[in-house]
């Protein structure tokens, strides 16, 4: 498992912040926007302190909140992983994924300036997501479909794994420790 973080989790969470980082250098937050495929696909410069969808963003104690939900969900992992729920290449790839996504999305949260959206800029706790990644396919539900980043991108793909994963593997062992 530590060599899927390794390969996996930690070059994408790398890229994550690096995207995030490079549309905050070249993108105004909400101003400046480009057009990457006409009329389906633009980056731009979104801030979102709340959950998929924008649900509960600029809500007062979001950022505590989501980075609550954040701990809980690695703890929760890694319990999980203890108990042998992640016997397969399909789960334990969703959740070198997740775990991606969940630090990505965590260290904007914990360590993004709010003014500005610079990393270790700012306050601790308050920062924001960057969303970047906008669609609009021209029907419902992707007209327009809320801007994303690459670590929400993880979460969704883990999410489907772990699906496909509950149908294709069965639950093995309790991991030993070494």
């Amino acid at each position: 498992m530590i060599r899927l973080f390794l390969l996996l989790s930690l070059p994408l969470y790398i890229l994550d912040q690096l995207t995030k980082s490079w549309i905050v250098q070249h993108f105004r937050l909400y101003e400046t926007e480009q057009e990457v495929i006409p009329g389906v696909f633009w980056l731009h410069h979104a801030s979102n302190t709340g959950v998929a969808f924008g649900m509960f963003n600029g809500t007062q104690y979001a950022n505590y909140a989501f980075a609550a939900v954040s701990l809980a969900a690695l703890v929760f992992i890694y319990v999980m992983h203890g108990k042998g729920l992640f016997p397969g290449k399909l789960s334990r790839t969703a959740v070198a994924l997740l775990v991606s996504g969940i630090f990505g999305n965590l260290t904007d949260r914990l360590f993004r300036n709010h003014d500005g959206g610079k990393l270790f800029d700012g306050t601790f706790f308050d920062g924001y997501v960057v969303d970047f990644l906008r669609f609009d396919f021209g029907f419902w539900p992707f007209h327009p479909w809320p801007s994303f980043n690459v670590a929400d991108s993880c979460v969704v793909c883990a999410a489907v794994l772990l699906a496909l994963a509950s149908f294709f593997e069965t639950p093995g062992q309790p991991v030993k420790k070494a």
